[in-house]
């Protein structure tokens, strides 16, 4: 019982982490790219406007940042609730 209890507390960390991550990551590409592009392309980063930066190459960037996020946020989960190898 005790075990059921654990993975369903982990599962349910995990998934916190997903929806959190999930939205960063929407906020990024989508937002950032397209709703506010308007707003953002005031702004100019390495000689582009902002919202064309998110666009093309931002929410790539912010992507793989949060694939490594996502992988040690894991890994401390994986520990705390001991299905560390």
């Amino acid at each position: 019982m005790s075990e059921s209890k654990n993975a369903k507390a982990y599962w349910k960390e995990n998934l916190k982490y997903l929806f959190i991550l999930l939205a960063i990551w929407f906020a990024a590409s989508f937002c950032a790219g397209i709703l506010f592009k308007d707003a953002l392309n005031e702004f100019k980063l390495g000689g582009f406007k902002l919202g064309f930066w998110f666009a093309q190459q931002g929410s790539i960037y912010v992507f793989v940042i949060l694939i490594f996020v996502y992988i040690r946020l894991m890994n401390k989960l994986d520990k705390k609730y001991g299905y560390d190898e």
